[in-house]
């Protein structure tokens, strides 16, 4: 029992090493969203976000610029739905590939 709780505490430590999301109101929110084939994103401290300047769409594709280079986000990666932290964020899986991606809001 108490190495359960070592380890949890140590996923919890790895994901969020400082505690920063911690009491943030969105952490539900933001646990709780999927991408298109039904993934779980991860956590707000496991995305990246974006500023206006590194994500567009082109050719009816949402684009987003990471890593020096512009990368094309898979339509299952996208999620549909109103975007509550108001930035676009991506969580990349493999340093490479879109896990998820939410547009911004706009706000």
């Amino acid at each position: 029992m108490r190495l359960t709780l070592l380890l949890a505490a140590a996923v919890i430590l790895v994901r969020d090493p400082t505690g920063k999301w911690a009491g943030d109101p969105l952490k539900p929110w933001f646990e709780a969203l999927k991408n298109k084939d039904g993934l779980y994103c991860c956590a707000e401290a496991d995305g990246h976000p974006l500023d206006e300047s590194e994500w567009d769409i082109k050719d009816n594709t949402y684009r987003v610029f990471v890593q020096g280079e512009w990368i094309v986000v898979p339509d299952d990666a996208v999620i549909s739905g109103p975007n509550k932290f108001g930035k676009a964020i991506v969580w990349l899986q493999d340093y490479a590939r879109i896990r998820c991606f939410i547009p911004g809001s706009g706000v």
